[in-house]
């Protein structure tokens, strides 16, 4: 596990550590204020749960899906107070990868996890509404215009034969 920490974020880093141990394969302190976590898949909702109720991390700013080719990184960027953002991280197979959903913790997850799914296929198990939020209804399964593997003309014609301009 890599570990470069500044400002305030050695506390918050340090009760990561003692409470995730293995399943946390990374923290660091790029700048002030901002600590970077990665766990793996599966702790990673009991991860953002203790962040959430244990070290008070009450507002989720975004989530944020990057295909990184084999895999898909999904970082929840969490807010406490005005003092230390987090953002926690993990990374799934990008066929068939999925997360539980933390919507039932924190509500205003399910609007950004379901734009990282509608997007890149991540599949959030527990998500009650996992309608369309950005594409048209009608929009094809199983095509996920953020992916790497899919090309623009691929995607404009996808969006021709639904009939967009």
């Amino acid at each position: 596990m890599s570990l470069n920490l500044v400002d305030g974020a050695l506390e918050i880093a340090e009760r990561l550590k003692e409470r995730l141990k293995d399943e946390l394969t990374e923290v660091k302190s790029p700048k002030a204020r901002r600590v970077f976590a990665r766990v793996q898949p599966l702790v990673f909702r009991r991860a953002i749960q203790m962040a959430i109720e244990d070290l008070g991390f009450s507002h989720l700013s975004t989530i944020t899906g990057i295909d990184l080719g084999g895999e898909i990184e999904v970082l929840y960027h969490l807010a406490k107070d005005d003092s230390v953002e987090l953002t926690m991280g993990t990374k799934i197979p990008k066929e068939k990868g999925s997360l539980m959903t933390i919507s039932d913790i924190m509500p205003n997850a399910a609007f950004y996890e379901r734009e990282v799914h509608e997007m890149l296929g991540v599949k959030f198990e527990g998500l009650e509404d996992e309608s369309h939020l950005l594409l048209p209804d009608g929009w094809p399964a199983a095509v996920y215009p953020l992916r790497k593997d899919r090309t623009f003309s691929e995607l404009h014609e996808v969006r021709l034969s639904k009939g967009g301009d």
